[in-house]
């Protein structure tokens, strides 16, 4: 059965060297949700710009809906530089006070969201209080939906009291592993390696699972009763790496609302982000059966 998924955040051009393609984690997610055959809805905002239009000319291309992306009067539709640095990982520059700091929720529609099976959401779109009370509000009408947490620690746009609001809104978290060692050091935890960090994290803000991130090393995850769960990297042909975390979340979320079993969506989520990992940018498109047949023939490291 379809799953009905919120994501709530940023809607932003990714400018690469050599152009730019629409992107930001909550765009990228419903994207790849709704390849995977759930309904995704993005909540977002843009500005009354050519950027603008142009993101909303995207979306309709890509199969998304713009009923829910607010447009701005003022402020400019977001836009991030991105550099490619080692081992194709991306460097984002993203400029303050844009359109998607400002989605008023005012203009979203809570029947939208009070039914939904997963709310997605990350730090970024809540470094400005607008957003974030509306966020906040979002999540208070959807008691019953999975709260879905991508944590990304983009340079000048996360505090420490947005992390750890944002922890206690969450069912499940997702972090990079170099991420979780910042995380460390912001909210001050204790332990030093990530296992233990991450059950530090379910302990403190009672998550029910912790997913970590590795690259190339693959994933762990770790649920409230201690369980365990590892898969390895892929071997890939390595283009960028960017929209392959997203990617990770949006196979882990489709299986795991429909299993809700945890090994089968880490391992399914694993191998939708190494795929992705093999082209340029967060949206080409690549199917239900690619990802199951890579989980077939492809080669852990």
């Amino acid at each position: 059965m379809n799953k009905k998924i919120i994501a709530f955040g940023e809607l932003i051009w990714d400018i690469f060297k050599d152009g730019k393609k629409l992107g930001g984690a909550p765009a990228n997610l419903v994207y790849r949700v709704n390849t995977l055959g759930d309904q995704g809805y993005l909540i977002s905002r843009v500005g009354k710009d050519q950027p603008g239009e142009e993101a909303l000319e995207m979306l309709e291309k890509m199969g998304i809906s713009g009923d829910f992306v607010q447009i701005d009067p003022v402020l400019p539709t977001g836009m991030a530089s991105i550099k490619i640095a080692s081992e194709g990982r991306p460097d984002y520059l993203i400029e303050p006070d844009l359109a998607f700091d400002h989605i008023d929720s005012a203009k979203v529609l809570f029947d939208l969201v009070k039914d939904a099976d997963c709310l997605f959401f990350g730090t970024l779109v809540q470094r400005c209080e607008i957003s974030r009370n509306t966020l906040q509000e979002i999540i208070a009408a959807a008691p019953s939906s999975l709260k879905f947490l991508e944590l990304k620690l983009r340079r000048n746009c996360y505090s420490q009291s947005v992390i750890e609001n944002s922890l206690r809104m969450a069912d499940i978290l997702r972090v990079k592993e170099n991420e979780l060692y910042i995380l460390k050091n912001e909210i001050g935890l204790f332990e030093y390696e990530s296992k233990a960090l991450a059950l530090e994290l379910i302990n403190d803000f009672k998550l029910d699972i912790v997913i970590v991130t590795r690259g190339k090393h693959g994933v762990f995850a770790i649920d409230k009763a201690g369980n365990f769960f590892e898969d390895r990297g892929f071997i890939v042909d390595l283009v960028d790496t960017v929209g392959a975390g997203v990617a990770f979340s949006a196979g882990f979320i489709h299986v795991y609302l429909e299993e809700k079993n945890l090994e089968s969506a880490l391992r399914f989520g694993n191998a939708s982000g190494a795929l992705t990992t093999e082209t340029h940018g967060a949206t080409v498109p690549i199917s239900k059966r690619q990802i199951s047949e890579f989980m077939i023939e492809g080669k852990h490291r």
